[in-house]
Parts: C-alpha cells; structure tokens; sequence
C-alpha cells in the first residue's frame, strides 16, 4: 500500500526482510548516533475543543534511536504521542496546529491518509488489548487487511513473534487464544502485531505500566533491540525505564492558568538523556528526575 502524499520512505510490508530475529542488545551510546531526522516537530500545539492541551512543541526524533517522553500526570504526554501518527484524530473536538512532519512531510496536511500514517507509525497501547482472538490471528490480522496472501502469513508471525521475544513461549499454541497469555505476554503480542506491518516508527505510551518488574525488563530489554531496525518513542512515567533505554529525553510539565483552574502541557527541555539525568539546564527537571516533585 503506498500514498502519494507521503515520502517513499520505511519499509515494505513483509517485515521477513527487517532482519535477522535474534541479535544481542547494542552498545547504546546516547547523543552520539547522528543519525537521520524521522520526526521534525514544530510549534505543535493540541486543543480539545477550545482547551489547550499542550503548548508550542518543538524537537526532533532520529532514525533507530529511542526517544523518552517524561514527566508529572496530565501534562500531555500522551496527547503529544497520539500527535505522531494522528491517533487524536479519532478523539471529537481535537485538532492539531503548528507542524508534524514525517521525513519532511507534513502528516496533518490534506491529502495524507491517517490510515497509512498509523501504518507506517504503529502504536503500542498503556493496556494490552490483544483482540479476542487466537495468538496467531492477532498477529496476521494487520497483513491480511492490507492483503498479504495468505501464504505469506505463517512466516510474518512467525518473524514478528521472534522479533517480540515470544514465539519460543507461543509456538506450540499459536490457535489458542491470546486472552489466555499473561499480561507481560500480552503485551509483546501487541508489540508482534504492531510490527508486523513493519512500521518505520513504533509508538509505545506507558507500556510497562501494568506489568511487574520481570515482564517490564523483558519489554526494556526488547525495546533495546528493536530500536536496531524501528524508531520508537515511549511516554514513561518511570524515569528509570527512561534513564535505561532512551537515547534522548523530553520533560514536560505544566502551565496553570488561575483563571479557569486549567494545565497546559509544555516541553520544558529535549537533551540527551544522560545529560537530562545528570546536568539538566532547566531548574525544573532537575526537580523533576531528583524527585522533589511530581
């Protein structure tokens, strides 16, 4: 499936050529990849209606590095997240200003097709919502809506469950249902069938929130060696998941308006995640990673 709208970048749809399924995590070196812009935000501000959710946006994402969104609740996070690949579309009364652009190109201007956005930028909900399905339709579904023969299937799952570190769990029940998984499990199922459309970019909002420590290593640890072959971008409320994994970090906090008894999200400051966590410039995330609030 391709749209004209957007730039020809990203990769096909059989995520079999992604790469091999099993690699040890790398060496990860924060601030020093260089590597190419994916996301180029600017000025983004998003309304509910009249209300502003977060306030004047601005930074970048690069290729195969992950990016931390960090901060106190409510201070738009997850709205800036669902910005990315205009998840909010769906939500009434909500709107994007200022500038997304994917690769240079603008994904909220006419003629861009959200249903290839969310293609190519796939995302990884707080709660695991596996459909009521079998392990294997899960994972096959997004392939076989956008017509992938049904030849082709059985390596694709088998490729994105390797790629989510569960096929060796799932392999000898791959029709029973993903329901019966627990909630660490369910939650790489979600991951498995979020890559296999093989997105350039993998949006993950609180994806250990529910889970306990093990699950929650095992989803770090394969974070790690996704970002080899995706851009991904997660809200976390736990900053040491952030200091862990991410190569760049953004806080955000929020602006209180005393008159109507409303917070307005706000990028406080975008670094390197090491210097976030050990010389922030901002008085205010240092407060924030030193826990003397939020």
């Amino acid at each position: 499936m391709s749209d004209p709208a957007l730039p020809a970048v990203g990769r096909t749809v059989d995520p079999r050529r992604i790469g091999p399924a099993h690699q040890p995590a790398p060496q990860r070196h924060p601030g020093a990849l260089g590597n190419a812009t994916v996301f180029d935000i600017n000025d983004v501000n998003v309304y509910y209606g009249s209300f502003r959710a977060v306030k004047n946006v601005n930074f970048t994402v690069a290729k195969n590095e992950i990016t931390a969104l960090i901060g106190p609740s409510g201070c738009g996070k997850s709205t800036l997240l669902r910005s990315l690949n205009r998840m909010n579309d769906l939500v009434p009364g909500a709107r994007v200003e200022g500038t997304v652009a994917y690769h240079g190109k603008d994904i909220y201007e006419p003629g861009v097709d959200p249903v290839e956005v969310r293609r190519r930028i796939g995302m990884v909900f707080q709660k695991a919502n596996p459909f009521p399905k079998s392990i294997y339709d899960n994972v096959a579904y997004g392939p076989k809506i956008h017509g992938v023969a049904r030849s082709e299937r059985d390596g694709i799952v088998e490729d994105s469950l390797r790629k989510a570190a569960l096929w060796d769990e799932v392999k000898d029940k791959l029709k029973q249902s993903a329901l019966a998984l627990s909630g660490g499990q369910q939650q790489r199922l979600c991951i498995a069938r979020t890559i296999a459309l093989a997105p350039e970019v993998v949006l993950m909002d609180e994806p250990c929130s529910a889970l306990d420590p093990i699950a929650t290593a095992r989803i770090e640890e394969l974070m790690v060696d996704l970002a080899r072959q995706f851009t991904i971008v997660i809200v976390t409320h736990n900053m040491q998941q952030a200091a862990r994994v991410s190569d760049k970090t953004a806080f955000f906090s929020t602006e209180v308006n005393e008159v109507s008894d409303t917070r307005t999200g706000v990028l406080v400051e975008f670094d390197d995640t090491q210097r976030i966590f050990t010389t922030p410039s901002d008085e205010r995330t240092e407060n924030y990673v030193t826990g003397r609030f939020g």
